[in-house]
């Protein structure tokens, strides 16, 4: 697979994402090469993009308890497996960005609670939440079966700017206990 491959993906789902608007619960896509999708579903032919060696698929929405960030992601990603076509797969799920500084108002938070995961877990989530400089931000993950990972960061657009061009970043390290719950989904023996 070129190294292009993985990144035209991350980019299409990034778009489709933006066209739904904010506000959305996690979504995954599995990552079929193009050539077993066209194959096994010649119907979608002009549907398929020419000459892309990926083609993201959109998969069932989650079921209501499984937000961003919660313990029922994790659980949720920890119970999902692929059938041997798929090469990789995209999740996409809304989060909150804090500035640097917010870091002592996290921990004076989570503080009182922190014996506890689970609640240390809810309260830095309420905190966040309610943080006066937080931002609203998409996270896109992406690994493929036996390659490289890619994650993105999107934030929401400001008040100051509700139509600026989304723009996508990239951090060294975003989220890798992300990617490696995304890489586990292809561990798991196939349920299909």
């Amino acid at each position: 697979m070129s190294p292009d491959a993985l990144p035209r993906c991350v980019h299409e789902v990034a778009d489709y994402a933006d066209a739904g608007g904010w506000g959305q619960p996690p979504q995954m896509f599995a990552l079929v090469p193009t050539a077993i999708l066209a194959a096994a579903e010649p119907d979608l032919l002009d549907q398929l993009e020419e000459g892309a060696e990926l083609t993201p698929v959109e998969q069932e929405p989650f079921p209501e308890d499984v937000g961003g960030g919660s313990p029922a992601l994790d659980e949720f990603l920890s119970t999902t497996s692929w059938p041997a076509e798929v090469a990789g797969c995209v999740l996409v799920q809304e989060i909150v960005v804090l500035p640097p500084t917010a870091e002592s108002d996290l921990d004076s938070a989570v503080a009182p609670v922190i014996t506890d995961q689970h609640a240390a877990d809810e309260v830095a989530r309420a905190t966040a939440q309610a943080h006066p400089e937080r931002r609203d931000a998409r996270l896109i993950a992406a690994v493929l079966r036996d390659g490289p990972s890619a994650c993105v960061l999107q934030l929401m657009p400001t008040d100051d700017d509700p139509d600026a061009e989304p723009e996508l970043l990239t951090y060294e390290d975003l989220a890798p206990n992300l990617i490696n719950a995304l890489y586990a989904t292809f561990d798991a023996p196939d349920d299909y």
